[in-house]
């Protein structure tokens, strides 16, 4: 997406994207932190499948969420990251949507849990905090993310 394609209204759906991501991470936190963590927003990080808009959205969302959660400075730097890529290779994959649904599974079960493990859980395996982050981030994708996109795609908001 070129600075110039990039509008007001472009701009306003990855602001609400970002928002969005926030608040749900943050109302939700029980469950979005840890090394045990069902982070529902990461159901987000499928948009790009439709709307390019959504790869700043998700990225600065989840900057913003690790942010007012607490979370270390690692976190904070490799969770953004996590996500950031994960969003860009879901758009890069969108005319496969399983293959691009399993990006954020790969890209935040590999780093997110490393982050896990080496910030805030040791005493857990690196392989097991993997695991417990891959686990969670499939929930989150394969079966709320799916839903989002399938409900979505059949709203006037897709021909944006």
């Amino acid at each position: 997406m070129s600075p110039s394609s990039f509008n007001t209204k472009k701009l306003t759906l990855a602001a609400m994207i970002a928002a969005i991501y926030t608040v749900l991470t943050l109302v939700l936190a029980p469950i979005s932190y840890g090394a045990v963590q069902v982070r529902l927003s990461e159901a987000l990080t499928l948009l790009p499948v439709l709307f390019p808009e959504a790869i700043p959205g998700v990225a600065v969302g989840c900057l913003l969420a690790n942010i007012l959660g607490g979370s270390m400075l690692p976190d904070i730097v490799f969770g953004t990251l996590a996500t950031l890529c994960a969003a860009i290779f879901t758009y890069r994959l969108r005319d496969k949507y399983w293959l691009a649904a399993s990006m954020p599974v790969i890209f935040n079960g590999i780093i997110v849990g490393a982050v896990v493990h080496f910030c805030y859980d040791p005493a857990i395996s690196l392989p097991l905090c993997m695991l417990f982050v891959a686990i969670g981030e499939a929930i989150a994708c394969y079966v709320a993310g799916t839903l989002l996109v399938h409900v979505l795609k059949r709203t006037p908001l897709v021909s944006m």
